[in-house]
């Protein structure tokens, strides 16, 4: 866990109890749990829950992605922070930031993982601990064949479909990236996120 790893504390006593209590009324939402210092005792935990919109996570989708590259040499790494100055004068302007490292390796997005279609098959970097590997990714893993490989901006760009997964928004298919190319919303995208509306449906 991030928070054993980085700081070598346990997680605060109740903290699984207060993520359950604060979940238990919500039927589709999302959840964040942070914690934080507390001066020099130990850290706190507090949890923020929100309901989410059918029509967000599930096709048919409202609407596509846009990205702009942001080169990031070693990538933002393996933990999930609350820091996000980096990635903020890019969402700033509407777009979701893609992580690249110095190489013109593509790691991830500024709040997602990063998903490829070739040819009907489907790739995502590899969790190399340049990026944060995210739950629905694991998912995705999981439910269809997935290929784990180093993608390229030039293979981005021969790419047939591109889309996103996180574990707000699910599915996000990906239009464009600034200075990249753009990309057409593929039947790939559709059946992935179908299935992982079942899945999500399944888990209720």
């Amino acid at each position: 866990m991030s928070l054993a790893t980085l700081y070598e504390v346990p997680v605060p006593p109740g903290t699984e109890l207060l993520v359950l209590e604060c979940a238990r009324e919500l039927t589709l939402g999302r959840l964040r749990l942070t914690v934080a210092p507390n001066g020099g005792d130990a850290p706190t935990a507090s949890v923020r829950v929100a309901e989410v919109e059918r029509d967000v996570v599930f096709p048919p989708f409202t609407r596509a992605v846009s990205l702009t590259g942001l080169v990031v040499p070693g990538g933002l790494g393996a933990h999930k922070w609350a820091d996000r100055a980096l990635v903020e004068p890019v969402e700033a302007e509407g777009s979701v930031a893609l992580i690249v490292d110095d190489d013109e390796t593509v790691l991830e997005a500024s709040r997602a993982n990063v998903f490829i279609v070739e040819a009907g098959s489907i790739v995502t970097p590899p969790a190399d601990g340049r990026l944060l590997a995210g739950i629905t990714r694991r998912r995705i893993i999981d439910l269809l064949p997935v290929l784990e490989q180093h993608i390229s901006l030039l293979r981005l760009l021969a790419a047939d479909e591109v889309f996103l997964t996180g574990s707000v928004r699910g599915i996000e298919p990906v239009r464009e990236c600034d200075g990249v190319g753009a990309w057409p919303e593929g039947t790939v995208t559709t059946l992935v996120a179908d299935e992982l509306r079942r899945l999500w449906e399944m888990d209720r």
